[in-house]
């Protein structure tokens, strides 16, 4: 059932714990808008760095797996205090290591928020339900990916080529909506990555479990205007997973893919409500 994000805040919202996940090519400085509303309303954000992005010091060459590239979100959901439990808010490619965190810890998360996300299927490889079948989706249409560019593998035990973002698609499908000042901030920030579509981990069809990732608290916030993961592919990954809560975000002229830079307050205020919730259930 799909819901909009409503706009009043309960007067005496419990604090909360969110640890914001980035996707492909970008870093924890994607989330500052984000970030900065949800400490400022007295929750604890923790923005993370997936190893090799944004000011993460590893070398792209150096992250030979999924499980390293997700290493800095698993490490952080282990170390939470007994008895926290943090809402996972992961975007766009960032949805496969909350997955993964959740598959880990499923104790230790309140909920996993897919933001325009992957969002992989119990029972199915997180590279079938979500990457691999993404570029299906998008095959139709040879220019989809405009400028972005595939590099050259350093690391032959890197399965594929990383890819990096150009200017005309992170303009034209990722932030068409949001300010130019954070669109030129993205061109500045942005870091080749590899998508680990086969990594043994992301092809492992028994990875994901019903007592594991399915047993947590699974909501998806579809982003109507998104031009980079459009709200149709995203309806196709919530049909995969049954009983998944499902927000959507829409209104007029935006916000898109990008949406912590393109609409922050109602995306907080969303994240801030689905966490009440979390409370309420007790």
């Amino acid at each position: 059932m799909e819901t909009n994000c409503g706009h009043a805040r309960p007067k005496h919202a419990a604090r909360h714990h969110f640890v914001l996940v980035h996707g492909l090519c970008h870093g924890a400085w994607c989330w500052y808008k984000a970030a900065t509303a949800l400490r400022r309303a007295g929750h604890h954000a923790t923005a993370l760095d997936m190893a090799g992005c944004g000011a993460h010091p590893a070398r792209l060459a150096d992250v030979r797996t999924f499980e390293e590239y997700s290493r800095p979100l698993l490490d952080a959901v282990a170390a939470l205090p007994p008895g926290e439990r943090a809402v996972l808010v992961g975007h766009s490619h960032g949805g496969c290591s909350v997955a993964l965190a959740a598959e880990r810890f499923p104790e230790k998360v309140a909920a996993a928020v897919f933001v325009a996300a992957s969002m992989p299927a119990v029972g199915r490889s997180m590279g079938a339900a979500t990457t691999n079948e993404f570029l299906k989706f998008v095959a139709a249409e040879p220019d989809f990916f405009l400028d972005t560019q595939e590099l050259d593998q350093e690391n032959p035990e890197i399965p594929g080529r990383p890819v990096i973002f150009g200017p005309k698609f992170a303009a034209q499908r990722l932030c068409q909506f949001s300010p130019a000042e954070d669109l030129t901030l993205a061109l500045s920030l942005l870091r080749p990555a590899n998508r680990f579509n086969e990594d043994a981990l992301m092809r492992d069809e028994k990875l994901l479990t019903e007592a594991g990732y399915g047993s947590v608290r699974r909501v998806f916030v579809v982003v109507e205007g998104d031009l980079g993961l459009p709200a149709e592919f995203q309806r196709r990954m919530i049909a995969l997973s049954p009983g998944v809560e499902v927000e959507a975000m829409a209104a007029a002229g935006g916000p898109d893919h990008m949406v912590m830079l393109s609409g922050p307050e109602e995306l907080v205020e969303l994240l801030v409500r689905i966490a009440n919730k979390c409370s309420d259930r007790g």
